[in-house]
């Protein structure tokens, strides 16, 4: 059947919190009231969050991905991703009279205000993210000539600055916790006045999935994150579990994808996911554990999360609207 002999009982570290965050769910769920409201095909300028189940359950329903804005024809309902826009983008899509609903995650649209704000009082922005990454695309877009991309210890070396007292640090919000302030502390021994955001730009979910991960790793054989490769918070959480003890970790986006050799003289696995999981998947991911001697979970919990945002405010008008019309029907 496995790796376990059958009188032998493995178990399983779930972590919590796990999955979807606040801002995943308000895309997912802004995407499919897009859908309800102005029927099939609504466009979604890049995916809506980085997972490979979410795209294709919504492409199924009536969804069509684009990588650019002139791939949407004029005048159609276009949904931007969690990850944000540049304002470069808003405006190509006025040009091209799209009706526009804005998905991106709220804590997001936080850094973009805090580089706009930053940019106009005259500083150096430098931020830590991934090169090529939607979100890193999107906050540099706010004030391109101001800002300047630190990705790893080499980037560091290399940034330059007008004025060492003007310069102050933001970051993508999905990046390990540990290694961005590794980073700011490089970029602090260059530039002893380097300003911190106002409040941390990490986000909270980002937080504490990373937190549950460090609280099991040590005492599991093996990690399992159920996530996408292009997810950049699903591939931290397999970075952060191995710094922090286990034995091996692997990223899969479906239970189909472990390979069984993995669990080979394993007797705890934990098990978490990324902020862009479905917790059907994690489901499955148990399900296919427990039929391979490992039926035996318990929770690891980190934090507790409470956390609603409230719709897009293009929906809200659109229901208002559409009750309005239904109640003068009658």
């Amino acid at each position: 059947m496995g790796a376990m002999p059958a009188d032998q009982r493995g178990r399983v570290l779930l972590a919590d919190p796990r999955g979807y965050c606040a801002g995943v769910d308000r895309a997912v769920i802004a995407v499919e009231k897009a859908l309800e409201i102005h029927g099939a095909p609504v466009y979604v300028r890049k995916q809506i969050v980085h997972n490979k189940h979410v795209v294709a359950t919504l492409e199924r329903r009536g969804a069509v991905f684009v990588e650019e804005t002139d791939e949407v024809p004029e005048g159609a309902v276009v949904v931007f991703s969690a990850h944000g826009v540049s304002p470069a983008v808003h405006e190509q899509a006025a040009a091209r009279q799209l009706r526009t609903i804005d998905a991106t995650c709220p804590l997001v649209t936080k850094v973009h205000k805090e580089a706009k704000r930053f940019a106009a009082e005259d500083y150096d922005i430098l931020l830590i993210g991934h090169r090529g990454h939607e979100e890193v695309e999107g906050t540099m877009g706010e004030a391109p000539e101001r800002t300047q991309l630190v990705d790893g210890a080499e980037d560091v070396a290399n940034v330059q600055v007008r004025d060492p007292e003007k310069v102050v640090w933001l970051s993508q919000t999905t990046l390990s916790v540990d290694e961005t302030l590794a980073t700011v502390d490089q970029l602090k021994g260059r530039f002893p006045g380097l300003q911190a955001p106002p409040s941390d730009d990490i986000c909270y979910a980002t937080q504490n999935r990373q937190q549950a991960v460090k609280q099991m790793a040590a005492e599991c054989d093996l990690v399992l994150v159920v996530g996408s490769t292009n997810s950049s918070n699903s591939v931290r959480l397999v970075e952060v579990a191995l710094e922090a003890g286990a034995r091996a970790s692997y990223l899969v986006d479906y239970a189909a994808e472990v390979d069984e050799a993995w669990l080979e003289g394993v007797s705890t696995v934990g098990v978490t996911s990324g902020a862009s999981v479905p917790e059907v998947l994690v489901s499955e991911l148990l399900d296919w554990l427990a039929q391979r001697g490992y039926p035996d979970v318990e929770t690891v919990k980190a934090a507790e999360e409470r956390l609603v945002f409230a719709l897009p405010q293009e929906l809200k008008q659109r229901r208002q609207a559409l009750a309005v019309d239904t109640a003068t029907d009658d």
